[in-house]
């Protein structure tokens, strides 16, 4: 079958070796000059279940709103009254309640350990070094912060993901780099999860991809998809492009392509940030990837350079940086270790992505029995992707995935899109 990905990022690229390997002839779509060029470039570098979670958890809402008026924050405003923005986060608000974050978090982790699995073979298999680390940590700088991640700690708990509580003395001795001077309640270690270099993943595997017949295509801007009896059309620079089926994952570009077909995602696209700076003094540098949980923020050690991903704006369009995402950045590094680098003089980047209210994607076919989606990762795609694009690859191909895809197709919003 003749199958076209439209995107390029690292769901597109998983998603068009899976394809590949399942005996499709596959072509990507992709608007920028080369792979991982948009949101794959700054995803947060966390890769395992354990360190990934919706993006709204209990309490989230009210600690953006208590940090409004802080120069440093998880969250930044462009807007106040955009109403699409205000709309979409009453939705992630009521998806932040203790049940549905619950049910949201059993969905997102079976797809993350699906995921790194994969990832792992995918390492072996084809002898990939993408500057992959293991080990990571969340870390709490309060009590409250504790308290409020207790629902995250019980679905850890019911999954059975290795992970271990630590107090303040112990996870200062697992990474002796850390800053005796920034306050620390606890950490939560998770040996199995790992951190790595996306972008150069990406890379690779396009190069693997290729080597299995992979066509990509690039600076090709795909204006519309039309469904037809036994295929789709689509609209690329002015010209049309035929092919058997289409995969849309084209990240925060997703919603206007599906939108032309009359379906309305509740997604909408939040701008997130990293940073990127060259190591100083390696001593002081971390060891295991870092997640902050009060600003919502990673720092990992990948090669010469650390990286610190994170923090949302909300009620924006442009590729302007707003120096209240560049200030929570430049916080996380200096509290934790500041003597590693100088995160003032990092190159700071910028870029959107899907978010669903619900932090988990949509994966599979759609109401065009020759159109399928594979979008909606958010921050997390780099730990999703090798995942969703194997079942997505199962679906198309009319196999049996391998995961149960309860909660992660289009049918969790009933006949609203279908």
């Amino acid at each position: 079958m003749r199958v076209a990905v439209i995107g390029g990022g690292v769901v597109g690229v998983c998603t068009a070796y899976y394809l590949a390997e399942a005996g499709h002839q596959v072509a990507v779509i992709e608007r920028y000059g080369n792979v991982a060029q948009e949101a794959s470039f700054g995803n947060l570098d966390l890769l395992g279940p354990a360190s990934l979670r919706p993006w709204f958890s209990p309490g989230t809402l009210g600690r953006i709103l208590s940090m409004l008026y802080s120069p440093e924050s998880p969250v930044a405003f462009s807007s106040r009254f955009q109403p699409a923005m205000w709309r979409w986060l009453r939705k992630a608000a009521g998806e932040s309640r203790a049940e549905r974050f619950r049910q949201n978090q059993q969905r997102l982790h079976r797809l993350a350990s699906f995921s790194q699995e994969l990832m792992q073979h995918l390492a072996q298999d084809h002898g990939l070094d993408f500057q992959q680390r293991s080990g990571a940590m969340t870390v709490f700088r309060t009590a409250k912060e504790l308290d409020a991640a207790q629902p995250l700690l019980e679905a850890l708990g019911e999954a059975g993901v290795r992970n271990e509580l630590l107090d303040a003395e112990a996870a200062r001795q697992l990474e002796p780099a850390m800053s005796a001077d920034t306050p620390l309640q606890a950490a939560l270690f998770m040996p199995d999860d790992w951190a790595g270099n996306c972008p150069l993943f990406v890379r690779q595997l396009r190069t693997i991809a290729q080597d299995r017949g992979v066509e990509f295509h690039f600076n090709c801007e795909v204006a519309a998809v039309q469904p037809e009896l036994g295929g789709v059309s689509m609209r690329v620079d002015g010209r049309h492009v035929d092919a058997d089926a289409v995969v849309i994952a084209a990240g925060a570009d997703s919603g206007r392509l599906l939108r032309g077909m009359g379906m309305q995602l509740p997604m909408y696209p939040v701008k997130v940030y990293s940073a990127s700076t060259a190591i100083q003094e390696y001593e002081r540098a971390p060891q295991v990837a870092l997640f902050d949980d009060c600003y919502r923020v990673a720092l990992t050690r990948l090669g010469k350079r650390l990286r610190i991903a994170g923090c949302a704006e909300l009620g924006s369009s442009n590729f302007d940086l707003h120096q209240k995402a560049l200030n929570t950045l430049v916080k996380v590094g200096d509290d934790w270790f500041p003597n590693a680098a100088n995160y003032r003089s990092a190159n700071f980047w910028c870029g959107p992505v899907a978010m669903l209210p619900e932090g988990v994607p949509l994966i599979g076919p759609t109401k065009y029995a020759n159109v399928f989606v594979n979008t909606g990762h958010g921050a997390a795609a780099w730990g999703l992707a090798a995942g969703s694009g194997k079942l997505v690859a199962d679906m198309l191909s009319g196999r049996r995935p391998e995961i149960d895809a309860d909660g992660l197709t289009l049918a969790r919003y009933g006949d609203r899109l279908r």
